[in-house]
């Protein structure tokens, strides 16, 4: 298979889609109406106008960055481990690092000084010391993993000192922080992302590659989600600092963390290029597996016992989008089971299924007219011929310095790639919102006994207009040195 393939049949789409946008004439501000796939109505999703001179930032590229330095905020589990990640790839290095506790700074410069890394500045000890760290003029991008209460706060204030910024899931938990982040990205023009690793993965870059080259036909559904037992982790004193994600589990009832999932679905259907999410529907089971365990393995002094969920255990959302397509999202990390993110896509000519094959690759397939027989196949020749080009040009890299099976490589490669060549970022703040509104639309629509309600459109029209993003062409990182 060729590594530029010829005009796809989506892009053959997009100037019919692109010219249906000028002819409706999106774009401008105010309040979006919104419908159920069968027709009745909920109330409107209302898109705050822009300030004069404010600008979408689609299509924006970075400036060119010789070196890429990064700044970490956040060094628990997550950030200790990812500072390592940035530090290896090819052109870039990480200058300073922050947490709230110190000595977890100096451990993690401590351990990039370990593999040969130079010794970035330490930050820490008071609630501002990242406030004090995004002072400095030689931080390019920061990378935000701190506990999901802080990313909002902490990513405007990265992108108001001029840094572009990714951030783990979500980047905010309400929606006036998710269009607040999307007004500030396009006031300050710099770009904020989602550090959605899951998009990376592999197989999920290979469906989105067969999704576009029309392999499923037309795409009508697609489900995913996360679907994690962390009751050990979640009850664990020390692996959350201060139980930070339990304690989510006792202050709302919410689709939390969904987005490994839905993303990489709403990229095979090319949401905010060329379709949207438009309304969302939640359902919640009875929050009883975090109780549950507390009762069978947590001590009675333990001071979860003061706790009450509330959550619960799983989560789905069904959301519709404009061209008539339905998304389930699940969230759940209360019950016993298997790990999963799902990753179901199918069409008018065949469905993909993840972690549900037999093969290491973990996929099964059924497309016609290549299969038959009401049999499902194994998912490993399509992979194959599906395989996106970061993969065949990282990929053992990947399998050596990244978690999650290399995603987290290939994340932080491909981040570093688009800015030391200038390129348009894969996932821009549109993305990012849109995939986490999920995580506020869902207590809404919980809190109205799973009512649906609208899904904002943060691009404020211009989802109508088809471009590239994860299904990118295969580009060079610039020589080091």
């Amino acid at each position: 298979m060729s590594e530029l393939p010829a005009v796809s049949r989506r892009l053959l789409l997009g100037g019919a889609l692109a010219t249906g946008a000028a002819a409706a004439g999106l774009g401008a501000a105010g309040s979006v109406a919104a419908a159920t796939a069968d027709g009745s109505a909920v109330p409107e999703a209302v898109t705050p106008r822009r300030r004069p001179g404010q600008k979408s930032v689609i299509g924006m590229p970075f400036d060119v960055h010789r070196t890429v330095r990064v700044g970490v905020i956040g060094l628990g589990n997550r950030g200790h481990g990812m500072s390592e990640g940035w530090a290896v790839v090819p052109g870039c290095t990480v200058t300073a690092v922050c947490d709230i506790r110190a000595e977890r700074a100096k451990r993690t410069a401590d351990r990039l000084v370990a593999i040969g890394k130079p010794r970035p500045a330490e930050y820490g000890g008071s609630d501002d010391s990242f406030a004090q760290m995004l002072k400095r003029d030689d931080i390019d991008v920061v990378y935000i993993a701190t506990p999901w209460e802080f990313h909002y706060q902490q990513g405007k204030a990265a992108l108001l000192a001029g840094k572009h910024v990714v951030v783990e899931l979500p980047i905010a938990t309400g929606l006036d922080e998710l269009w607040d982040l999307v007004d500030t990205c396009e006031r300050t023009r710099r770009h904020l992302m989602l550090s959605e690793n899951c998009s990376y993965g592999r197989n999920e870059l290979a469906m989105l590659k067969m999704a576009h080259e029309g392999l499923f036909g037309d795409v009508t559904n697609g489900h995913g989600g996360y679907l994690h037992d962390l009751r050990a982790l979640l009850f664990s004193d020390t692996y959350y600092t201060d139980a930070w994600r339990r304690r989510w589990h006792t202050r709302s009832t919410a689709s939390f963390y969904a987005m490994h999932g839905l993303a990489p679905v709403a990229a095979a259907m090319d949401i905010n290029r060329g379709d949207r999410m438009t309304v969302l529907r939640a359902t919640a089971t009875e929050p009883k597996g975090l109780a549950d365990y507390r009762e069978r393995f947590v001590p009675e002094s333990h001071p979860s016992w003061q706790e009450t969920y509330i959550n619960g255990d799983l989560v789905t959302c069904l959301i519709d989008t404009a061209k008539g397509r339905v998304i389930r999202a699940e969230h759940d990390v209360s019950s016993p089971r298997p790990y999963s993110r799902i990753n179901s896509l199918a069409g008018t000519r065949g469905i993909f299924e993840d972690y549900a094959g037999t093969s290491t690759t973990g996929g099964r397939i059924y497309v016609e007219p290549d299969h038959g027989g009401h049999s499902w196949r194994d998912f490993d020749t399509y992979r194959k011929e599906f395989d996106h080009w970061l993969w065949k040009k990282i990929g053992d890299d990947a399998a050596n310095n990244g978690g999650h099976g290399g995603m987290d490589y290939v994340l932080q490669w491909r981040t570093v790639q688009l800015m030391r060549a200038g390129l348009v970022p894969d996932i821009d703040v549109y993305d990012s919102a849109s995939w986490c509104a999920p995580v506020p639309l869902s207590v809404k629509s919980l809190a109205a006994g799973g009512r649906p309600v609208a899904v904002p459109d943060f691009t404020r029209g211009s989802w109508v207009n088809l471009r590239m993003g994860l299904d990118s062409r295969m580009t060079d990182m610039p020589p080091v040195g």
